[in-house]
């Protein structure tokens, strides 16, 4: 299977899908969810496969979430946003095997929400997580605050939503992020060695540990489907447009002028 967006690799029965796109700080524009999608898919429902590994190319970024260049009030792709987001968090939930997300830099936006829905999350001290949406015209109104609330705590989930901070990895994983936080140069064997380990258990009891834990927040589904006809309707308006126009100008964004 050919992709333009990613990398597909198997490395002893764990498959490595790596969002290919390090100028663009591995966001993600219509395309890249699509193969991700496929490339998730594909993984998650072949027997030699035991986990899946998700990653960014390069050295400064997992990934940044939405291509800002390919939005324009509309992402470039399909979907209710012209980004199929709904389907990828899904994808990465319901594919009966645990998804690592392996962070080496910028996990931001939209690149935050992939390490939160990921079953496990591995970062390196250089690690950067935090959401930016606030400051952009841009929010997700889904897994990426009601689930984010079950991961790092409400008061936490809120306070990464509003101020929109940075955080560290060791902070990460203080807040419950993330799992383990490593030098990066320890960061892919480390990496593959929790992937190998959990090759080794068995793939049935695997899956059905994994649909329980999903069962807890399945319906975080229908707010997350909701939530993006909401936002639809948001990047219609000119507030939302100020974040990206501010962000083509280097300019800092003026919300209030346009808020009703």
């Amino acid at each position: 299977m050919e992709y333009e967006d990613i990398l597909y690799e198997v490395r002893n029965h764990v498959a490595w899908i790596t969002i290919n796109r390090p100028e663009k700080m591995n966001a993600f524009r219509g395309t890249t969810c699509d193969e991700l999608i496929r490339a998730l898919n594909k993984a998650g429902y072949d027997r030699s496969v035991g986990c899946i590994v998700l990653a960014g190319a390069g050295d400064k970024a997992f990934c940044t979430g939405g291509d800002q260049s390919a939005h324009d009030g509309n992402y470039d792709g399909r979907g209710t946003i012209g980004l199929p987001m709904e389907e990828l968090h899904d994808a990465i939930r319901n594919v009966p095997k645990p998804v690592i997300a392996r962070v080496q830099g910028y996990a931001i936006g939209g690149g935050n929400v992939l390490c939160t829905i990921c079953d496990l999350t591995i970062c390196s001290d250089k690690a950067i997580f935090g959401q930016v949406g606030p400051k952009m015209g841009s929010v997700d109104p889904g897994y990426g605050t009601a689930f984010l609330a079950r991961v790092v705590g409400e008061k936490k989930a809120r306070e990464i939503w509003y101020l929109n901070k940075r955080y560290s990895g060791e902070e990460a994983v203080a807040m419950g992020l993330a799992n383990i936080c490593v030098a990066p140069e320890q960061l892919n064997a480390t990496v593959q060695e929790w992937a190998e380990t959990i090759c080794e258990r068995s793939p049935t009891a695997i899956a059905i540990a994994k649909r329980s834990f999903n069962m807890d927040t399945a319906h975080q589904a229908g707010i997350a489907g909701m939530g993006m006809y909401a936002l639809k309707l948001y990047y219609d308006t000119d507030e939302s447009r100020e974040g990206v126009a501010a962000l083509k100008e280097k300019r800092k964004p003026d919300f209030r002028k346009h808020a009703k």
